[in-house]
């Protein structure tokens, strides 16, 4: 598998990609999971026998640049920002053309993140048509709001592939703990609009191997060919 390291609009980019590519994969990424997507790109290719490209562009503000809207800080002293806005309008006008104009224009589209990411992924599945299949590993459902937001919204994504760990919702605090029971409504909610979707249940907590879970969402998606 090809390997580039462009900077696209002054963003980090890492870039894979087999041979003729049947899709094109996009994740959010920061600093520390840009350092391990060769572990991540391998095992993706253990799963699934279909040839993909891959793009994992640098995020450096994770709160600002991944949240749908602000809301106050729930570990720490900083706040969350509403720049995801921003980042879907980059991917729009400026990733997602240039992955099509490599590897081809028909080709889908899969994005995917783990965490903050996944939520971002999740929520650019509700609101843009941009996406045929989200990978959505870990993600903070726990955010304010969310179940707000997707009562009465159905995803544009064909397919939505969920996961969490088992012991995610075991946390001390309370605003995040609330992410086991969200992610099963989460799953529900997709259900009962007919969604193709999974929710698959890890060992261990938030920190257990990321770069492989986030390998076995993209994983499905290709393999359920958003049916």
């Amino acid at each position: 598998m090809n390997k580039i390291e462009p900077s696209i609009e002054n963003r980090v980019c890492a870039i894979y990609s087999d041979n003729k590519p049947e899709f094109i994969l996009i994740q959010p990424a920061d600093r520390r999971e840009l350092k391990s997507l060769d572990k991540e790109i391998e095992h993706i290719k253990c799963l699934t026998d279909f040839p993909f490209a891959f793009a994992a562009f640098e995020i450096t503000d994770l709160n600002k640049e991944l949240s749908p809207w602000n809301a106050p800080p729930v570990f720490g002293n900083e706040p969350f920002g509403s720049g995801a806005g921003e980042t879907l309008d980059h991917l729009e006008n400026t990733l997602i053309p240039e992955l099509k104009g490599r590897f081809g224009s028909e080709l889908p589209i899969i994005l995917g993140g783990y965490s903050l990411a996944g939520l971002f992924s999740l929520w650019a599945a509700y609101t843009s048509k941009s996406f045929n299949s989200a990978a959505a590993v870990s993600p903070s459902v726990w955010f304010p709001n969310w179940l707000d937001f997707i009562e009465s919204r159905t995803p544009f994504a064909k397919s939505i592939y969920l996961s969490l760990g088992k012991k995610e919702e075991r946390t001390r605090n309370i605003t995040m703990a609330a992410v086991g029971d969200n992610i099963r409504r989460q799953y529900e909610i997709l259900k009962e609009n007919g969604s193709s979707c999974v929710l698959e249940w890890n060992e261990g907590n938030h920190f257990n191997e990321p770069e492989v879970r986030t390998a076995r969402g993209f994983a499905w998606c290709i393999n359920s060919r958003f049916i």
